[in-house]
């Protein structure tokens, strides 16, 4: 049974009294992190918990994106939980509809469904500094307290829209690529679709044979690699299911060579020139037309910006009915746009494949503190996103981040990286346990800073902080969205929680209890 129920500390509403329930763990999102959670948290035994999602189903970006062509670029033996494995992939690459399957298969697998909150939106998360638990205050039927939160919301969760001069006038249809508005008619349509990164690189050859004129806004080119997709064989299917071991391998080799490449963009990225030169014999082929090459050519080293894969991109910007304009959306005049160069075009649908809130985290602005102040807050006041170990920030005790800050990856699966801070949050929830009573553990800015110091030390040293734009820095121009390093090493890194880098903290009573004293001086000694 999840939770019970409680009154709700200090709170007066209108009408009937609304419930407030009472866990040990809550959940913030069920995407790949938080369903990763709620399956790591039964696996340990943990069943008091619960897992609030705002929308009306499981998936998280992998729910939202339902963009025409979506896809994953990492091969999906390897983008899928080692402890959820799925030998019947239709392709290397997998879809998207068949990605959302298998979170709904995970979610009825392992028993989650009855710890699901569904369209339970949260709206504020406040530490009690005298109870010691988080006020959750939620748009569902119900609100929560918990003991330790942990948000799961990641990092491509709302999207941007730029704020171009004139698009409120525009007279047609205009959204996100991950608010895919399914109504809209774009088939004979002039259609332009702004942005050039991993999601535009699908929409635009799903795009092109639909549309009338299809107009591609390039503020930067990306560089492409051909992408080695194909669909997997019955043979191959029958093999892993009844044979782990082949599965197995074949995760490990796709492991160990996107292992193998870290060093190079971490830590020689001026030998990246045989990567650059496959790119460009792949432009070259693709693209017979010298100025739509010219314009298609990117001008920094590969890997500063994600590498994309695509076999049908190039070939889609060659059609008689696309056009690229080399530039930025500027403005809107009607149903003509604007490119910062200059260049008009008209539309009567306009894309926006323009990427997510991913150094801001708008989830911050929802969690207040024990100093009475939001995260966004407190990393603005540091000067950029900062976590101890990717995971916990200081003044949040019991506050858990999956995906959190610097834990991105430029060349391999998340679901690494995922499954590593899931092994934190076990040990986590372990050291509570073994320090008794009611407790917290908040990170010790010290700490908080000496790992975002060796962090940001040796990120000077990789392709990200080459001198190219990207999502990966924040508005400082600090990359606060990738690990510098190896999965390897952040699994290391994540294996135990260390109690030095914590303060212990009891609530004032138990502060003042000598037999509550003794206990947690106990329970840290025999740490």
């Amino acid at each position: 049974m999840v939770g019970h129920h409680t009154e709700r500390p200090g709170s007066e509403r209108s009408g009937a009294e609304r419930p407030t329930r009472h866990v040990r763990v809550a959940v913030i999102g069920s995407g790949f992190g938080g369903l990763g959670a709620a399956v790591r948290l039964r696996r340990e035994g943990i069943t008091d918990f619960v897992v609030l999602e705002r929308a009306g189903a499981v998936g998280g970006t992998w729910r939202d994106n339902t963009y025409p062509g979506c896809a994953c670029d990492v091969p999906s033996h390897l983008y899928s939980f080692s402890f959820a494995p799925e030998p019947a992939w239709p392709r290397n690459f997998s879809g998207q509809p068949h990605i959302r399957a298998y979170l709904e298969r995970v979610t009825d697998t392992y028993g989650i469904r009855p710890h699901l909150r569904l369209n339970s939106e949260l709206r504020a998360a406040r530490w009690n500094t005298e109870t010691f638990r988080w006020e959750l205050e939620t748009s569902g039927e119900e609100d929560w307290t918990a003991d330790v939160v942990v948000s799961a919301t990641g990092a491509l969760s709302d999207p941007v829209i730029p704020d171009v001069p004139g698009l409120d006038g525009f007279p047609g249809a205009v959204f996100h690529s991950a608010r895919w508005d399914h109504g809209a008619e774009l088939r004979g349509k002039r259609v332009a679709v702004v942005g050039t990164g991993a999601s535009a690189i699908q929409i635009v050859p799903a795009l092109q044979p639909l549309a009338g004129r299809l107009t591609l806004f390039q503020r930067t080119p990306p560089w492409v690699l051909p992408r080695a997709d194909r669909a997997i064989t019955a043979a191959e299917r029958w093999l892993h299911s009844t044979v782990p071991a082949s599965r197995l391998l074949r995760r490990g080799l796709l492991w160990g060579i996107r292992e193998a490449q870290v060093g190079l963009f971490t830590k020689r990225p001026d030998q990246l020139g045989l990567m650059e030169r496959v790119a460009t014999a792949h432009l070259r082929r693709s693209i017979k037309d010298p100025a739509l090459r010219a314009k298609l050519t990117p001008d920094y080293r590969i890997g500063c910006k994600r590498i994309l894969l695509s076999n049908d991109y190039y070939p889609a910007l060659t059609a008689p009915n696309t056009d690229v304009v080399a530039s930025g959306l500027a403005e809107v005049r009607g149903s003509t746009l604007v490119a910062a160069d200059g260049t008009t075009a008209e539309a009567d649908v306009i894309v926006f494949a323009t990427g997510f809130h991913v150094t801001d985290m708008p989830i911050g602005t929802r969690i207040t503190g024990a100093e009475g102040v939001t995260l966004t807050e407190a990393w603005r006041k540091e000067g950029a996103m900062a976590a101890l170990r990717g995971s916990t920030a200081a003044g949040f005790p019991n506050l858990l981040t999956i995906v959190g800050p610097n834990t991105g990856l430029g060349n391999s699966s998340m679901i690494l990286m995922i499954e590593s801070q899931l092994n934190y949050l076990a040990d986590y929830l372990r050291q509570l346990d073994v320090l008794g009573g009611t407790a917290a553990l908040d990170a010790r800015p010290s700490a908080v800073r000496a790992w975002n110091r060796k962090v940001q030390k040796r990120m000077e040293r990789t392709v990200w902080n080459t001198g190219c734009k990207s999502w990966y820095l924040d508005a400082n121009g600090r990359n606060s969205t990738l690990w510098p390093g190896t999965t390897a090493e952040f699994r290391k890194a994540t294996r135990h929680v260390d109690l030095t880098e914590y303060q212990v903290l009891r609530p004032p009573r138990a502060r003042r209890s000598p037999a509550a004293t003794t206990t947690a001086s106990s329970a840290e000694a025999a740490r």
